[in-house]
């Protein structure tokens, strides 16, 4: 498969903790809609407050790792449709075939992962699991050049991904980390034509 054959070049996982902090979303919003346009690209969502609700649930219910796992990646889903809602051009989708359709009919796929990961069950069910190494998997599954993580800005820079994050990211895949305070990088981490010398001017992870 050479760039010129790939449907999707760059994954772009936005943050649940985004919808944490006032108006980070807005300005994610803001920026995917001006830099996103002729950019092979498919929105993954994070899990963000949907995850939190798990966790909590986890912690009182007890409900064990295997359906908490299952319950946070839905909880991806219910953000999917959120983002999807607020993209311009956007259009929910939930397998590997409608992102190419999405891609080809001129639309900004937002992914929902539950039925896809539901099938390949390809990651370990712990909560060292995030939506990054989800996203990381997802962009070897979509041979993807390329993985942008959007976060929320301030926290810890040695927690921005979880554990399993480098583990998954298939070999020669480029990841970038871009926080909600500097979005202007985004432009430059969604740059198909420039690789990895240009994008080394983002927040290389």
């Amino acid at each position: 498969m050479t760039d010129e054959t790939r449907v999707v070049h760059t994954v772009v996982k936005v943050g649940g903790g985004l919808l944490s902090r006032a108006g980070a979303l807005d300005l994610v919003v803001e920026a995917l809609t001006a830099f996103s346009p002729r950019r092979r690209i498919v929105i993954i969502p994070g899990g963000g407050p949907f995850a939190e609700a798990v966790r909590t649930m986890f912690r009182r219910v007890k409900i064990g790792e295997d359906a908490a796992h299952w319950m946070a990646v839905l909880g991806m889903d219910q953000y999917a449709h959120a983002l999807a809602s607020r993209l311009p051009g956007a259009v929910l989708v939930e397998q590997q075939s409608e992102v190419g359709a999405a891609r080809v009919a001129g639309r900004l796929p937002v992914l929902a992962p539950y039925r896809w990961l539901r099938a390949a069950d390809p990651l370990p069910h712990s909560w060292e699991i995030t939506s990054d190494s989800i996203a990381a998997w997802l962009a070897g599954a979509l041979g993807a050049r390329r993985v942008v993580l959007i976060k929320p800005a301030g926290g810890d820079p040695r927690k921005l991904v979880d554990p399993f994050f480098l583990r998954t990211l298939p070999p020669g895949v480029e990841h970038f980390i871009i926080t909600a305070d500097d979005l202007g990088q985004l432009d430059v981490a969604l740059d198909e034509g420039g690789g990895s010398g240009q994008g080394r001017r983002a927040r290389q992870g």
